[in-house]
């Protein structure tokens, strides 16, 4: 609550019902346009003085006269002052136009309300305001004169539209910050899979030497039932009367080769069923098994 009312009513209002740095433009232009009126003035004030010096050297004039000097200061100041006014307006309109490009920025359409400009009550407040701030520095208005806030047109909208494209964008710089701290994790949540990956890779290395070994002693075993044979042959060839006796051995070589690698089977898979029954096997497994699991809830964070 305290954070939404802090970005509806930012800053607290002043004397015009605006907020302190409106009111400091405001105060810019009515600085401005206090000299502008100034100037407006004195040139006036020159149109008669030249008159003065130029036309009225004598005593006595003629109705003619005084009419022709009568309407050559008409013409005068009536072009000083149509200058002027003109120089105002297109003035007004430069500074519509600086505030209309503001807020297209943030694709807002301001209204305006003429009638508004005519409303006395409106018009003696400015003009309270401006005796206050350019008459004397220390000079404060009464709470008599102080007039009612203005109202803004359109009842705020632009204003609370303007605030709370604030909060949002505040809001959106909280979660850039949240996701990087979450991709953060979850980099090194992948990372840490890679390594446990890599351990694991190393362990399968392992297992399949112990394999290679056993292969080879299975090698092994058979070429030693090769150079039997080869051995049997030889004594065939040489001895009739050892054939039954080396065709026992023989038989015996092959229950034996048979018995070997019947043992060499059951060594592996005891081998194997050990090795998945060690802790490190296990520990391995219930990290990777909690690192996939904690990976699925990171991207479903991601996702969200």
């Amino acid at each position: 609550t305290d954070y939404l009312f802090l970005c509806l009513y930012p800053y607290p209002q002043a004397e015009l019902g605006l907020n302190e740095h409106h009111q400091n433009e405001v105060i810019n232009y009515m600085r401005f346009a206090r000299f502008k009126r100034g100037l407006c003035l004195k040139t006036v004030d020159s149109c008669f003085q030249d008159l003065k010096d130029s036309r009225l050297v004598e005593e006595t004039f003629t109705v003619d006269e005084v009419t022709d000097m009568l309407d050559g200061l008409r013409t005068v100041v009536h072009g000083e002052v149509e200058s002027e006014l003109i120089n105002t307006t297109y003035t007004n309109v430069l500074l519509l136009r600086q505030l209309f490009s503001q807020a297209e920025k943030w694709y807002l359409k301001l209204q305006t309300d003429v009638s508004e400009l005519e409303n006395r009550e409106l018009l003696e407040q400015v003009a309270e305001f401006e005796k206050s701030e350019f008459t004397s520095s220390n000079k404060k208005p009464t709470a008599d004169l102080i007039k009612p806030k203005l109202a803004p047109l359109n009842e705020g909208g632009s204003e609370l539209l303007n605030k709370t494209v604030a909060c949002l964008q505040e809001e959106n710089e909280k979660l850039k910050i949240r996701l990087k701290t979450i991709e953060t994790q979850a980099t090194t949540a992948l990372d840490e899979k890679s390594k446990l990956e890599k351990s694991l890779k190393d362990l399968q290395m392992i297992q399949g030497d112990q394999k290679t070994n056993a292969n080879q002693d299975i090698t092994e075993l058979e070429n030693k039932v090769a150079a039997l044979k080869c051995q049997f042959e030889k004594t065939l060839n040489d001895s009739t009367a050892n054939q039954k006796f080396l065709e026992e051995n023989l038989v015996t070589a092959k229950h034996d080769l048979l018995k070997v690698q019947d043992q060499l089977s059951m060594a592996e898979k005891e081998l194997e069923k050990k090795f998945q029954q060690t802790a490190a096997y296990r520990n391995m497994k219930e990290i990777l098994t909690k690192k996939n699991e904690q990976i699925k809830d990171l991207r479903k964070k991601l996702s969200k």
